[in-house]
C-alpha cells in the first residue's frame, strides 16, 4: 500500500491499512531514538512550523524532536507572540506563514474543525495536534503503538476507556482508531461524563468501574478537568477519585493483574490516578511518551512523502 494523504486530520477519515501503515513505519523509526546520533536525513531541508493555540508539553516537544530527528528545520509559534494577540486573524496569520515557504503545519486549537478549516485555505501539509473536543490523532496513534508493542496485537484486545469521554479528543481518536483495528472498547464515567449515543460508535457504555475493569486488558485512564467539577458535571473531585479513580485496592479487586495502565498525561495525583499506580510495572505512561517520538516522525514523513509525490505529478 502507498501512503497517498497529503494531511492528517483525524482518525475517522482513515482506514486500517492507513492507520497499520503509520503503525509499521513508526515501529521502524522508533529504532532511531536509540542511537547514540540521533538523526536521518530523511526530511532535510523541509521546514515545519509547530502553531499551537492552546499548552502542550508531550505533543509539542515530541512534534518538535520528531522533526529534529528527520533532520527538518522546525519553527515554534505561540498565540501569544504572534500577531494573533495583535488582532489578526487565524487564516491571515497562516497564509503568512504560507508565504516563507513551509512545508508542514502542526496545529493544535481549542476550536473543533479548525485543522480541517485551515487544510482547505493553504498550500502546507496540515496536521491535527488536537482540535477542541474532536480529535486528537497522534496521541490515538501512540496508545495503539504501544498496545500493539506490549501485548503483540490490537485485534481483539478489550480497552477500557476511563473517565472525561464527553470532553475528550484523546477518547474520541481511540474509539475511531481501536475499532478499525478490531479492538472491543469499554467506555467507563459518570454518566454526566458520557455523551449521549455514545453506543453508536460500536462501545460499550457503563458507569460502573468494577465492570469496566473486569474484562479489560488495556484500562486507559483520562485527565479529570478540574472546570468539570467548577461546571457542575461533578459532585466533587473527591467523590470522583472514589467512584472512578484508579488505586491498587481497586485494581486488585476489579482487574486482571497484568491490566496495560495507559495515560496521556498530565495526570492528577490522587483524582483520576493514584501516584502509586501510575509509577507501577504494568503501567506504561512513560512508553506512551518514547513512542509518541516515534509515532509523529512516521506522521511527518508519510504526509512529507506524499506531498512531493503530489507535485511531481503535477
Amino acid at each position: 500500500m502507498e501512503w497517498t494523504r497529503g494531511d492528517l486530520l483525524g482518525l475517522e477519515e482513515l482506514d486500517r491499512a492507513e492507520i497499520e501503515m503509520i503503525l509499521d513505519t513508526a515501529a521502524s523509526f522508533k529504532e532511531i531514538s536509540s542511537r547514540p546520533v540521533k538523526k536521518v536525513p530523511t526530511l532535510r531541508g523541509r521546514t515545519i512550523v509547530l502553531f499551537f493555540f492552546e499548552p502542550s508539553t508531550r505533543t509539542r516537544s515530541s512534534f518538535e524532536l520528531a522533526a529534529k530527528r528527520l533532520s527538518a528545520d522546525s519553527l515554534n509559534i505561540s498565540t501569544s507572540t504572534s500577531a494573533l494577540s495583535k488582532g489578526e486573524t487565524i487564516k491571515d496569520t497562516l497564509r503568512n506563514i504560507e508565504a516563507m515557504q513551509v512545508d508542514i503545519i502542526v496545529i493544535r486549537h481549542s476550536s473543533s474543525g479548525i485543522p480541517w478549516a485551515l487544510s482547505r485555505l493553504v498550500a502546507p501539509a496540515i496536521i491535527n495536534a488536537g482540535d477542541g473536543c474532536h480529535e486528537h490523532p497522534t496521541q490515538a496513534l501512540l496508545d495503539m503503538f504501544t498496545i500493539k508493542e506490549k501485548l503483540g496485537k490490537i485485534e481483539g484486545v478489550n480497552v477500557t476507556i476511563l473517565g472525561d469521554i464527553a470532553h475528550s479528543r484523546v477518547a474520541r481518536s481511540n474509539i475511531w482508531g481501536l475499532r478499525k483495528m478490531g479492538a472491543n472498547v469499554t467506555v467507563c464515567g459518570p454518566r454526566t461524563l458520557l455523551p449521549r449515543d455514545i453506543e453508536k460508535m460500536g462501545v460499550i457504555v457503563t458507569d460502573n468501574l468494577k465492570d469496566g475493569l473486569k474484562n479489560a486488558d488495556v484500562v486507559n485512564v483520562l485527565r479529570i478537568q478540574r472546570e468539570r467539577q467548577k461546571a457542575g458535571l461533578l459532585p466533587s473531585l473527591r467523590e470522583y477519585a472514589q467512584r472512578f479513580g484508579i488505586s491498587s485496592e481497586k485494581l486488585r479487586q476489579f482487574a486482571r493483574k497484568d491490566l496495560l495502565i495507559m495515560h496521556p498525561g498530565p495526570t492528577n495525583p490522587g483524582v483520576e490516578i493514584t501516584p502509586e499506580v501510575a509509577e507501577s510495572k504494568t503501567s506504561v505512561i512513560l512508553e506512551q511518551v518514547t513512542n509518541g517520538v516515534a509515532v509523529r516522525m512516521a506522521v511527518l514523513y508519510l504526509v512529507a512523502q506524499a506531498r512531493d509525490e503530489t507535485k511531481e505529478e503535477e
